[in-house]
């Protein structure tokens, strides 16, 4: 056994150095992540590396002297797994025979599933990570703009009573309103949270799904008047608010200096997304709304009564807001003494139209004649970002993903709105977010592709051998994307985490296969045929037991529905359905494509040589 071990180890010493090297490289974009993805997916990177260290140091030391120890000598008697890969090996090379003769129909049919994959894939449309259902509602609820606490409390009540008292899911509603003495997350008196804490899915009977109950409780809080609903999740809420300012899933800001501008393009905007599929929760940040008294002076004839504008702010001043006439002290203490009108009588716009204003002639004139008075909606909030003025538009998002929703809204905005010079529109939210992750392992993937190439050259020494193994990368991606699609998933940075899992597996099996071709060749074997077939009959279990293996720990994560299990299904079907495609890519294209090189294409019939088996 310390001989069969020894010889053993001695084989695979190089697969097992440059796979593990090549896996560890695979992992390294996932690591160049930021912001929350990079706080989801990290983790998950770094244990697989460290595991995959302590694997590695493992598998020269701990494994081979085990097994020298603890393997007994093989019977002449097969065991249950030897009759059945002798069943499944007879069947793998007659097949292979098979395609052997095939080489051009074998490539056409793999060029065109990978153009297709491409295709679907650049259809597929895309999220950032797909929302994770919290248990739980976060409604932000706005009445209209300018409304003082005591509307906004009675509105949110009866918001609160209707569903307490009509969706038997809701165990108890919180609400908020306003900013805490830690004004974190300011908010005006027109806005509140509404948190409707919800009993377990289970005991449900309202609905069966979050959207649908969703829908239920915005149809019934219709009821309220003036009241507007969304309906999203708490934790997803904060993270929208966190990353653009605002608490939709998608943000438009319109930047410019003129508010009516601003406000006038974000009623267009507005109209425009509502025309648009999968969009709902339309909020346009309320510029204008708050009620202000103008007061605009006739200055002829604050001329003939020889006043001046600064006599008449002072007296209106003074009326209104007080002015300090002298001090009082109490001890050490001293305070400004103010004079005012009585609050009887600076109620409503007609006292200050009746206030009176001293002439230098010893009458007094109601300031009604002198200028004029009312109640006009004035700017109810300005906002600035980078040092401009401007105004959000956002919109949640419903059965559709994000990517396609927002570029159907810009091919509508480009053709029906154009806003003045100075003037431009960003799109933010998870879309801005899913743009940045993209842009990040745009770079991060080819660079780490690139060190997989080099890894690669250097453990066979061979260009050729090296682009051989450098097929199973972009063809695993087949498998993944066609499972995507038929599960109706969307490309997200989840998916796109297991592309990059899924490289490094696709490329181990090519690894172990190549090596021993190379093996069969340098014992003395010059049929190239010969050499596919016995190298495959001889790798076929590690090839299967890897696939199998790998694809068998990922189905729960695949068909899991409980909590993260939105953020778990994509990443495990992509890794599942590429690990199926790059498997039998490993096992019969790879083979093909070898002795393609060696032979050319002219090969129609195969020969075994001397050592026929089959």
């Amino acid at each position: 056994m310390d001989t069969i071990v020894t010889d053993s180890a001695g084989k695979m010493m190089n697969s097992a150095v440059f796979g593990q090297i090549i896996i560890l490289i695979v992992y390294l974009p996932i690591l160049t992540l930021q912001g929350i993805e990079g706080k989801m997916f990290k983790p998950m990177a770094q244990t697989v590396a460290f595991a995959l260290l302590g694997a590695f140091l493992l598998s020269l030391t701990y494994i081979p002297m085990m097994s020298s120890l603890l393997l007994r000598k093989r019977n002449s008697k097969p065991t249950l797994s030897d009759r059945m890969m002798k069943k499944v090996e007879k069947i793998y090379l007659k097949t292979l025979l098979k395609i052997l003769r095939i080489p051009k129909m074998v490539f056409s049919i793999v060029a065109v599933l990978f153009v297709l994959a491409i295709f679907i894939l650049s259809r597929m449309g895309g999220e950032f990570i797909p929302s994770l259902e919290e248990g739980d509602f976060a409604v932000e609820t706005r009445v209209l703009p300018g409304s003082n606490l005591n509307t906004t409390i009675e509105s949110t009540q009866k918001a609160a009573h209707i569903l307490k008292s009509r969706f038997p899911e809701v165990q108890k509603v919180v609400t908020k309103i306003g900013s805490g003495e830690v004004p974190t997350d300011p908010m005006p008196m027109d806005a509140a949270d509404l948190m409707v804490i919800l009993k377990d899915k289970k005991e449900w009977t309202s609905a069966s799904t979050f959207p649908e109950l969703a829908d239920k409780m915005t149809k019934e809080l219709q009821d309220v008047p003036g009241v507007t609903v969304s309906f999203q999740f708490p934790v997803q809420m904060r993270f929208n608010e966190l990353m653009t300012g605002a608490r939709q899933d998608v943000v438009v800001k319109i930047f410019g200096d003129d508010l009516d501008v601003l406000s006038n393009n974000a009623q267009k905007l507005g109209k425009i997304i509502e025309t648009v599929d999968g969009a709902q929760n339309l909020y346009i940040e309320p510029i204008a709304g708050m009620p202000q008294v103008t007061i605009e002076y006739n200055r002829p004839v604050i001329a003939q009564y020889h006043l001046s504008i600064s006599d008449i702010n002072r007296i209106v001043n003074a009326a209104f807001a007080g002015q300090s006439t002298g001090l009082v002290f109490e001890g050490e203490k001293r305070f400004d003494m103010v004079v005012r009108l009585d609050s009887k009588v600076r109620k409503n716009v007609d006292d200050i139209k009746n206030l009176l204003v001293p002439t230098p002639f010893g009458n007094q004139i109601p300031l009604s004649q002198l200028a004029k008075v009312e109640v006009k909606n004035g700017p109810n909030q300005i906002q600035r970002e980078n040092a401009q003025r401007r105004i959000v538009v956002g919109f949640n998002i419903k059965g559709r993903d994000v990517q396609s929703i927002v570029e159907e809204l810009q091919t509508k905005v480009n053709k029906e709105i154009k806003l003045p010079t100075g003037y431009y529109m960003t799109y933010g939210g998870s879309f801005e977010n899913l743009n940045n992750a993209k842009q990040r392992l745009m770079i991060a993937v080819p660079v780490a592709l690139a060190l997989i190439f080099v890894m690669l050259f250097l453990a066979f020494g061979s260009v050729k051998e090296s682009l051989l193994i450098y097929t199973a990368i972009p063809l695993s991606i087949i498998g993944g994307v066609f499972l995507l699609a038929l599960r109706g998933m969307p490309f997200s940075i989840s998916a796109g985490v297991g592309f990059i899992a899924l490289f490094g597996v696709a490329v181990l099996n090519g690894i172990v296969r190549i090596s021993e071709f190379n093996r069969l060749y340098k014992s003395g074997i010059r049929n190239i045929v010969r050499i596919v077939i016995d190298g495959g009959e001889s790798r076929l279990r590690p090839v299967l037991m890897t696939a199998f293996v790998a694809s068998l720990g990922f189905i729960p994560m695949a068909l899991s529905n409980g909590a993260g299990a939105e953020v778990q299904r994509p990443l495990a079907t992509v890794v599942i359905g590429g690990l199926l495609v790059a498997t039998f890519l490993t096992l019969f294209v790879l083979p093909l494509l070898y002795v393609t090189i060696e032979k050319g294409f002219k090969m129609k019939s195969p020969s075994l040589g001397k050592h026929k088996r089959i």
